[in-house]
């Protein structure tokens, strides 16, 4: 059974992604003063899932592209249909990773074996949390984004979480 965190960070990126339907290539790659575009922020999340499920994970690295994306690098516009093809791969992939975790589990730090000096020290289940919560801080500047480029009647959020990602206990 999937751990309810996984159904959680599942749910939220279903969220971001609802939130970016309608946006152009063109859109994507709009810079407005300091902010970051919306294909970087869909770069951004891929590196952290890749980063922390299959780099540190399991040593696998399939979309080397959205490093550019990492946090520390140089502003930058990446084409939003090679991010949003590398995010749908690493989220594939993660999700396999992601299916095997179980309570137990979340609280080791196995994803430090391929990161020893990684500054977080943290166990697998506070990175869970803090990959789910990254997404709604970027779901969140996404949609200011599009309120700047003019765009009306956007998605209403907390969608059907009722419906997609109820509580359930452990």
């Amino acid at each position: 059974m999937t751990h309810p965190l996984v159904l959680q960070l599942r749910f939220t990126r279903a969220e971001f992604a609802r939130g970016l339907k309608g946006v152009t290539a063109e859109e994507a790659l709009r810079h407005f003063g300091p902010m970051n575009c919306i294909s970087w922020m869909v770069g951004h999340l891929a590196w952290q899932e890749q980063m922390y499920w299959l780099t540190q994970g399991q040593g696998l690295t399939p979309a080397p592209e959205v490093n550019a994306c990492a946090n520390g690098q140089p502003q930058s516009s990446p084409p939003f249909e090679e991010m949003w093809a590398a995010w749908k791969r690493v989220t594939a992939e993660a999700d396999r990773f992601l299916d095997s975790l179980d309570g137990a589990t979340l609280l080791t730090h196995t994803l430090q074996r391929f990161a020893p000096h990684t500054p977080y020290k943290e166990s697998v289940g506070t990175r869970l949390r803090r990959t789910t919560y990254h997404y709604w801080f970027h779901t969140g500047e996404s949609q200011a984004i599009r309120q700047l480029l003019g765009h009306k009647g956007l998605p209403q959020f907390v969608g059907s979480i009722g419906d997609a990602a109820p509580y359930v206990p452990e």
